[in-house]
């Protein structure tokens, strides 16, 4: 039972890292929306805390990061960004955290969780950016918001795959986090 405990108190510090680098990650990029839309920085940590503390962490950090950074910063906008945001990383979070329970525990399986991880956050993205525009919130281009969602962020998405697995692994292997 304490090892239980310490295991829930480290992947709680983690996700707390992690919410704090989602928080501090887009000043990399100096708060550019463009540029923050083309790299997605902000997705590591919430990726990195599905895969390592589970659904229920990755997806709590994924939802709350774009809102509080939104309520801090006034970065990503609010409504018309933070909440599309909100909704793909907590998807991101579950998705990964699921999949890792799912899928063998070989690292090479993360990338076909990352690629369905990713994809599914970005669908639920556009999905929220249409009802947003149903609501009158929002004006919506389904062309525009599927390039901005699935082409801008080819860059980003290169960098996950070539990110998030190394760090994974390096984690794993300094024995700072392990697989339950």
């Amino acid at each position: 039972m304490r090892n239980a405990g310490r295991t829930s108190l480290l992947k709680l510090a983690f996700s707390g890292m992690c919410l704090a680098l989602c928080l501090l990650l887009p000043f990399l990029t100096g708060n550019s929306r463009e540029l923050g839309n083309v790299l997605c920085l902000m997705h590591i940590p919430v990726l990195l805390v599905g895969i390592l503390c589970g659904w229920q962490y990755g997806m709590a950090v994924g939802a709350v990061a774009p809102l509080m950074r939104s309520a801090l910063f006034s970065m990503p906008p609010f409504p018309t960004v933070a909440l599309p945001m909100a909704a793909e990383l907590a998807v991101y979070g579950l998705m990964t955290g699921v999949l890792c329970r799912l899928l063998p525990k070989k690292t090479v399986w993360l990338y076909p969780n990352l690629v369905l991880s990713l994809t599914a956050g970005r669908i639920v993205s556009l999905l929220v950016k249409y009802a947003m525009y149903e609501m009158g919130k929002t004006q919506f281009s389904l062309t525009s918001a599927a390039k901005l969602t699935f082409v801008t962020t080819i860059p980003g998405v290169v960098l996950q795959l070539l990110l998030v697995p190394t760090l994974v692994l390096a984690l794993r292997t300094g024995k700072w986090m392990r697989d339950e």
